[in-house]
């Protein structure tokens, strides 16, 4: 994980749900790409404080809803709320080990 990923043994559960949520151009999870920074859980809700590669990204709109899609499958989750933060910004930096293991695969430098 990279120096902005915050995870807690009260949230691991749903970090791990996150690896099953793919970023839609590589096979790469949202956690491996290093764009989820912190999770949140407060009685049936979750906040996710997360970002994305640039501002332009295409894909926003369907990794919001395949994030809330996942989370919402645990049975003790009836909200999740996402909040897309720029500070920090994202860099390959963020990017988890097995997610540059991923990248170079594709012939993506990171």
């Amino acid at each position: 994980m990279s120096e902005t990923t915050m995870i807690s043994t009260s949230t691991e559960k749903y970090w791990n749900a996150l690896k099953e949520v793919m970023d839609p151009e590589f096979p790469i999870s949202v956690v491996d790409m290093g764009l989820i920074y912190e999770i949140f859980k407060s009685d049936r809700d979750l906040e996710v404080r997360m970002t994305y590669t640039s501002t332009g990204c295409a894909c926003m709109q369907w990794i919001e809803s395949d994030i809330k899609e996942r989370l919402l499958k645990e049975e003790e989750i009836d909200n999740v709320d996402i909040q897309v933060v720029w500070d920090p910004p994202w860099t390959t930096k963020n990017l988890s080990e097995e997610g540059k293991k991923i990248l170079k695969n594709w012939g993506v430098s990171s």
